[in-house]
């Protein structure tokens, strides 16, 4: 990025910022003062007040630079499902400089190897059953060596008196009971300090570390506050139901960092996909906000129970994550009687780009650029696109990411001189500024030289009544190149494929009527709900 462009971004990140804040840190510590009195997050029966989360993070860091003798910059791994430790551990390694690195623990060894590897994290905080897992990725020569210290949270059936192979394992349970806080070991720190290694899904390749400064999450946060009912809006008891990982950049933001710095209590949902357990907790809280994505929206309402609920105080959801169901957003609004938004964002953004707003919302659009966020559309010759034109989204503004984590040509494959991010989204901005993102470029079908976007598609199948769920990948053809193929689950078994491309044929194009349909039990997820419409294809 040249000077000007910096100079402008700066300008944008000062410009959310009118009180002034050193850091994203410096933001947090006024936020446990101001609402210390307040519930910041529980889960199942957990909970953890502002007092205590800025008491312990203190601790924590204290820990972490004193006892373990970290030092500012030191990538360290938090490979945790949602529990009330998680935002203790992303504040506590944020305060004491360090650079927290998110990774999903339902991965792979083969994937947690590669971040591990990758980010060259030297302390670990896992749960205590995927400490043997944890420890066998670390002793089977897999080139990761820079691991000194796993802490465990929950329980662990080893020997905690025994290093393993020179990794020390703690339990965190009684990691801080005698810890005394010292600030004064803490750095001084600014917004160009990193706070993240938010790591992409891999779609395209390895995962890549998304270079992501406290400036960059405070701009997120900052940008999306306005997406929040306001808090005059809003009764003390009132909470977000997050049942988004906070692993995952959506819920990361929306949770441990706006949440925190709103003084909102964030209900953690340890395990989404047991929908129980998520309907009990919208049962047992007084909601004004959720996050999810669109399959759990759409299995949330297949629950028995759904209607059981009180939406009397929920004023927003918001979705992310996948494209929203014009079907699914439909169906939300009329049986909460509440708005539903859909947003966009990518790991590289901090998760904020664009999002409706409750006074401004245009279902099947993503909304418009967040406050300091500038978009443009263009060709394949980088050429800029007027309104209405299909063509490759680039987004810029101060929460963009410095780049990818030791990867300085895919940095600058996605970032040029004057700050643009290139998000690889086939997108329309209408002359009302509103953005319709139409497809990933990558997952674009052409059918006999036709554009086909398998959104559009997916959008109209998942309208039929029949059919639970659908995606939508191309396939070889010989006579048109590329064919449409629909995977769908149903609920009705005399469904078939006839039916199908019949009922798309009222509403598509003949080029973009399913030439293949295929019905299957369940269609294969990422761990955030999202299709994965690679599995399929391959």
């Amino acid at each position: 990025m040249n000077l000007q462009a910096q100079k402008e971004t700066d300008n944008k990140l000062n410009s959310l910022n009118p009180m002034g804040y050193t850091s994203l840190v410096d933001v947090f510590n006024q936020a446990c003062q101001q609402f210390h009195h307040q519930i910041a997050f529980s889960c199942q029966g957990d909970v953890l007040d502002y007092e205590e989360l800025g008491d312990l993070t203190d601790r924590l860091a204290t820990y972490l630079l004193g006892e373990l003798k970290l030092n500012k910059g030191d990538r360290v791994a938090v490979h945790l499902p949602n529990c009330t430790a998680f935002p203790v551990i992303a504040w506590g390694v944020l305060k004491a400089g360090l650079v927290l690195v998110n990774i999903n623990p339902l991965y792979t060894q083969r994937e947690l190897a590669h971040q591990l590897r990758d980010s060259g994290a030297v302390l670990a905080f896992t749960s205590g059953a995927a400490v043997p897992g944890f420890m066998e990725v670390l002793t089977v020569g897999k080139g990761v060596a820079d691991i000194a210290h796993i802490i465990h949270v929950g329980e662990f059936a080893g020997d905690h008196a025994v290093a393993s192979n020179g990794i020390n394992v703690q339990p965190w349970q009684t990691l801080l009971a005698n810890v005394e806080a010292k600030p004064e070991l803490f750095p001084d720190l600014t917004m160009k300090d990193i706070a993240l290694l938010q790591y992409t899904g891999g779609t395209t390749g390895p995962a890549k570390g998304a270079i992501l400064t406290q400036g960059n999450v405070f701009a997120s946060a900052m940008q999306s506050q306005s997406i929040l009912p306001p808090q005059e809006a809003r009764a003390l008891e009132d909470a977000i139901i997050m049942p988004l990982p906070l692993y995952h950049i959506f819920g990361f933001v929306m949770s441990i960092v706006n949440g925190c710095l709103q003084g909102v209590h964030s209900v953690l949902i340890a395990n989404a996909s047991d929908l129980d357990s998520v309907i009990q907790a919208m049962k047992d809280n007084p909601f004004m906000c959720m996050g999810a994505v669109n399959t759990l929206y759409a299995a949330l309402m297949r629950h028995p129970q759904f209607d059981t609920i009180d939406f009397s105080r929920l004023q927003v959801s918001i979705a992310g994550g996948t494209a929203l169901m014009s079907s699914i957003a439909d169906e939300w609004q009329q049986r909460t009687a509440s708005t539903i938004l859909e947003g966009y964002g990518l790991s590289e953004t901090a998760a904020s780009a664009t999002c409706n707003k409750v006074d401004a919302n245009q279902l099947g659009s993503v909304g418009k650029a967040l406050p300091g966020i500038d978009v443009k559309v263009v060709d394949t010759e980088n050429l800029k696109l007027a309104n209405g034109q299909e063509g490759e989204l680039l987004i810029r503004g101060p929460q963009v990411m410095q780049g990818y984590w030791n990867r300085p040509e895919a940095s600058a494959e996605v970032i040029d001189q004057e700050g643009w991010f290139r998000t690889g989204d086939v997108a329309i901005i209408q002359d009302d500024g509103f953005i319709r993102i139409v497809d990933r470029i990558k997952d674009m079908i052409i059918v006999s030289g036709f554009n086909v976007y398998p959104n559009e598609i997916e959008d109209v199948a998942s309208a039929h009544p029949g059919i639970v769920e659908c995606a939508v990948v191309g396939v070889a053809d010989e006579r048109t190149s590329e064919a449409v193929k629909l995977f769908a689950v149903r609920s009705d078994p005399a469904l078939d494929e006839q039916t199908v491309r019949d009922y798309c044929r009222e509403q598509l194009a003949g080029y973009k009527v399913p030439k293949h349909v295929e019905f299957l039990e369940a269609l294969p997820k990422s761990t955030v709900g999202k299709i994965l419409r690679r599995e399929l294809k391959q």
